[in-house]
């Protein structure tokens, strides 16, 4: 019996986990494509913007970059 909820366990976590990543993976292709149409092959600029993005968005909620020690 243990090992029946153990399965449906991991089958559950397994679909949760593949379900955000595909989010993920459909999000990262929309931006790629909204990047070379606004901004053709000068990409480097965007992906600068995107670091600055990412670490505004780790500070603001704590006031702190602890998110990134833990890297």
């Amino acid at each position: 019996m243990k090992r029946h909820k153990d399965l449906k366990y991991f089958i559950k976590t397994l679909s949760i986990v593949v379900g955000l990543v595909m989010i993920w993976r459909g999000v990262w292709y929309v931006l790629d494509y909204f990047d070379k149409w606004l901004f053709g092959e000068y990409n480097h600029w965007t992906g600068l913007l995107g670091i600055a993005l990412g670490i505004l968005l780790l500070y603001l909620p704590d006031r702190d970059l602890k998110e990134i020690e833990k890297l």
